[in-house]
């Protein structure tokens, strides 16, 4: 998406959210203690705080106008390289061409914008270089050192490893370009107990209050699915959740009672013919997932994190997608970093590029990001984006 486009999403999250907020601030139970500025000042600090995180990028785009990006590789990452910097040359940075760093390596690229086989470090001076990003799945046999990549460094050029560089500019860790070393050394990835009492602190209090405000919503629909198809009202139903360890999910039935009746799991899909009429909309609107904040409330799940598959798919998807497990290190999600990037998807390639977001939000999980996610599903809802 371009800066505009971030810009107009950050503000409708903003507007939307802030007051929501404001309601929640005076329902929990230190709104009798604190002074009504105190309230109004965390809120302001709180909008101020998600449009720098989602301006971060719009601001950077100014900071990197200029910037000036050598791709070591002729190869697929490269193109995607390519690919990304032409979609917003300037807040990813101006392409000056592609040093080719395998002999032999398969060119993928335009060979018209490779740049002549010298020295690396020489090549970045004479081009002016302010970035240089290596996307090469193999590096030995090539013909860039790891000293040539220091020495760059160390002129005062920025060294990019390609998956950082997906972290960086499409908040998601690509798949096809990691390296498990990648994981291993990298930073992120840290729980640490104080992370993990601060999110279970904030989990209980907010699933609480999100309970107590729904209550009603969540009556009419459990009247409405019993009065369209009869009980049961709620549907529970095994997924896979931290650890790899299996629990029940509740969320209100919007299918047919007989939707699995052949006992095979299958994907949800567009226009799907099992879900009853009160069903799409509750789909359509997230009110079929409430019911989870009582697995939120028992500790099997968080309010933001992954979202848990059944363990029928999760066999499926760890033989044939890499790292695919790691998403299980942390608690799953009633929403997430994937469900407010990314469109619903019920396939193997959704899941892949879910988990390329599921992998960016565990690397980098905070308190911050978790309410960022949270506004920013919000206007998911509202504007109705990604549901079936």
């Amino acid at each position: 998406a371009s800066s505009s486009d971030a810009f107009r999403r950050v503000a409708l999250s903003v507007v939307i959210s802030v007051p929501i907020a404001l309601v929640i601030f005076n329902l929990l139970p230190w709104s009798a203690v604190t002074s009504a500025p105190t309230r109004y000042s965390t809120l302001a600090a709180l909008g101020l705080l998600l449009l720098m995180r989602g301006l971060g990028g719009r601001w950077g785009a100014k900071a990197m106008t200029g910037s000036r990006v050598m791709i070591v590789g002729v190869g697929p990452d490269a193109e995607e390289v390519r690919r990304v910097l032409a979609d917003d040359p300037a807040r990813h940075g101006f392409l000056v061409g592609f040093y080719p760093g395998v002999k032999d390596d398969e060119y993928v690229v335009d060979p018209r914008k490779t740049l002549p086989q010298r020295d690396l470090l020489e090549a970045v001076r004479e081009n002016k270089v302010t970035e240089v990003v290596v996307a090469l799945r193999e590096r030995r046999g090539g013909n860039v050192s790891l000293r040539a990549l220091l020495d760059c460094r160390l002129a005062g050029v920025k060294v990019t490893d390609v998956s950082s560089f997906f972290e960086r500019t499409s908040g998601q860790i690509r798949v096809d370009s990691l390296r498990a070393s990648w994981l291993i050394y990298g930073d992120g990835f840290r729980q640490g107990v104080l992370r993990t009492v601060v999110k279970r602190c904030f989990d209980i209090v907010c699933s609480l209050v999100l309970l107590i405000l729904a209550s009603p919503v969540m009556l009419l629909t459990a009247l409405l699915v019993l009065l369209e198809d009869g009980a049961p009202v709620f549907y529970r139903q095994t997924r896979v959740g931290l650890g790899g360890r299996t629990f029940e999910v509740i969320k209100f039935r919007s299918m047919r009672r007989d939707a699995e009746k052949d006992g095979k799991p299958r994907w949800a899909s567009a226009n799907d013919d099992r879900v009853t009429r009160i069903g799409r909309i509750i789909r359509r609107l997230r009110i079929d997932e409430l019911p989870q904040l009582f697995n939120v409330l028992i500790g099997e799940m968080s309010l933001v994190g992954p979202r848990p598959e059944r363990p029928y798919f999760v066999d499926q998807l760890v033989k044939d997608i890499p790292f695919y497990s790691v998403r299980h290190c942390v608690k799953p999600g009633v929403t997430g970093w994937a469900q407010v990037r990314y469109q619903y998807g019920s396939s193997v390639d959704d899941s892949i590029e879910k988990l390329q977001y599921d992998l960016y939000y565990v690397k980098n999980h905070t308190l911050v990001l978790d309410i960022a996610v949270l506004f920013e599903t919000v206007r998911v809802v509202l504007t109705g984006e990604g549901a079936q």
